[in-house]
């Protein structure tokens, strides 16, 4: 077995699309190593590991150049200035306090989602048994 991976492979471990993927390489986020002599792209493990890495922050809402500057702070890097490094460890900090908020404001949407989710559920089984929305108010309340 090869080192390499075709784009569908890739696709398959990182559960993104075969478009953003493509779309990924095409603003520079991902480079394929190399291609086949047939053309297709060849991924290497590094690349999947990238992939995944982009696909949680997308799903923080993390914006392209956010993403291509933790990127860019992640691959191991040769031996810097201890000034490199202490910026680099400085914006790792930035960028984890920023999905630490991030992560808080989804778990606060989370829980809107559960309370309107329980309401509804509410209303439409007081609808099936012919209760008021004031009845079964009542009835929560006679019952905390």
């Amino acid at each position: 077995m090869s080192d390499h991976m075709q784009i569908g492979e890739v696709a398959e471990r990182t559960g993104l699309s075969l478009r953003t993927i493509r779309h990924y390489e095409q603003v520079g986020l991902v480079t394929p190593d190399t291609r086949s002599q047939g053309g297709f792209r060849l991924y290497t493990a590094a690349d999947v590991d990238r992939l995944r890495l982009i696909r949680q922050m997308r799903v923080l809402g993390f914006d392209l150049d956010e993403m291509r500057d933790l990127i860019a702070l992640l691959p191991p890097a040769t031996a810097g200035s201890e000034r490199a490094e202490e910026q680099r460890l400085t914006l790792l900090r930035d960028f984890s306090v920023l999905t630490d908020h991030r992560c808080a404001d989804l778990r606060a949407k989370f829980d809107a989602a559960c309370e309107f989710l329980a309401t509804l559920r509410e209303r439409r089984a007081a609808l099936v048994t012919g209760a008021t929305h004031e009845d079964t108010v009542e009835h929560v309340e006679s019952h905390s």
